[in-house]
């Protein structure tokens, strides 16, 4: 790794430095907050000649994801990025670019839904998206955004995977807040993602035809074949980013336990607030409480082994949902989570927890107040399974 010094940068800057970084070629999208600063100083980037990109600005979101597939079908190397109801609007070209198997990198600057309207943060744009068929991660800094954005272009245009991939960001917490990041060289960048040209692409002088007509009798394969195809991801997933590790120093793995090989109580969590729950089992730590927190970086494919490997030992697992699920028993994290257990015949007790929706604060207090919670439910002291942090009334 070359020796480079550290820049300042939001993550909506640090993802659009690496777009750079990686030679996009075709960039379309719709502004809408908090991403938008991701798209405008990549225009800046195109305008100055930085960049030499086709950068398309359209008339909504549902023309943007169009306008990558479309891209993507013909061989070339595509970003976007959305939010909130943006992300919803691109809903039903999400499924179909999945199924194509076509390597569009998105970043999800991960915001409330209306209404009423809220431009800050919470997980309420993407849940609807788990199914979508693609490969999402989720990240807890600007440094590791700007790290998955390189690697994501070397998963999704390996030829074991051709799916696209959603990195989601925290709104507003990591979009716009400024931290130094470590950036590599333009050549480590060249070098480690380079454009992997797909094998079948659209050509005027080699027809194929993509995401034609199907009957019943092939639909169930069709649908088959992209679900495994993201099953069988997981080990090119985990090899990039041992490989990126050995480059930069730096590697996230698809989730990252702490302190959990002796803790009795343990919460499992995504995006920022991850860091919060880190610095919370520290100060526990200290004071001789065996707690131990799990980030799950990636979300689909869901990390079932390794999940369970970090909580097998705990007497009491409480999963973080930063979105509702109306009208289900549990939130969508948790459901993940408790059908993990069900799967590996583990009968751990669990709780969910739903906090900051809207953006509002989940502090070092309320972190504690759970792991407090998590302590009663071997005594059989507590019998709710959800509870609704910070919520007033």
């Amino acid at each position: 790794m070359q020796k480079v010094e550290p820049f300042l940068l939001s993550g909506n800057l640090a993802i659009a430095y690496a777009i750079k970084q990686l030679n996009v070629d075709v960039v379309s999208a719709y502004p809408i907050t908090p991403q938008t600063t991701i798209i405008e100083k990549i225009s800046e980037y195109v305008a100055k000649g930085e960049l030499k990109a086709n950068f398309m600005l359209v008339e909504s979101e549902h023309s943007a994801i169009s306008a990558c597939l479309s891209a993507a079908a013909s061989g070339a190397r595509v970003f976007t990025s959305s939010s909130s109801q943006g992300l919803l609007l691109m809903h039903e070209i999400l499924f179909i670019t999945s199924a194509l198997r076509l390597p569009v990198v998105m970043v999800v600057a991960n915001r409330s839904v209306s209404a009423p309207i809220n431009i800050w943060n919470d997980h309420g744009d993407i849940m609807p998206q788990r199914d979508t068929g693609w490969i999402q991660f989720f990240v807890e800094s600007a440094q590791e955004a700007y790290d998955k954005v390189i690697q994501a272009y070397r998963i999704a245009e390996d030829h074991q995977v051709r799916l696209p991939i959603m990195i989601n960001m925290d709104g507003i917490v990591l979009s716009h807040t400024y931290e130094p990041v470590y950036p590599l060289s333009d050549s480590e960048v060249a070098s480690f993602s380079p454009w992997n040209l797909s094998l079948k692409r659209l050509d005027p002088d080699d027809f194929l035809t993509i995401g034609g007509f199907c009957y019943p009798d092939y639909y169930f394969e069709t649908r088959y074949q992209s679900s495994k195809a993201l099953e069988d991801s997981l080990p090119i997933i985990s090899k990039v980013d041992k490989e990126f590790g050995k480059l930069s120093g730096r590697s996230y793995g698809l989730v990252s336990p702490f302190k959990c090989n002796d803790a009795d109580t343990i919460l499992v969590s995504m995006g920022s607030i991850s860091t919060t729950i880190r610095a919370t089992v520290k100060k526990l730590r200290e004071k001789g409480e065996k707690v131990g927190m799990v980030s799950l970086r990636l979300f689909r494919p869901f990390p079932l082994n390794e999940l369970i490997k970090s909580i097998k030992n705990a007497k009491a697992i409480g999963i973080i949902d930063r979105a509702l699920s109306p009208g289900a028993v549990a939130g969508p994290l948790f459901t993940d989570v408790t059908s993990a257990l069900y799967l590996s015949k583990m009968s751990i007790p669990a709780v969910n927890f739903f906090v900051g929706l809207g953006g509002r604060d989940v502090k070092i207090e309320d972190i504690e107040n759970m792991f407090v919670n998590l302590k009663k439910i071997p005594t059989g002291k507590i019998k709710k399974h959800s509870y609704y942090v910070g919520l007033r009334g």
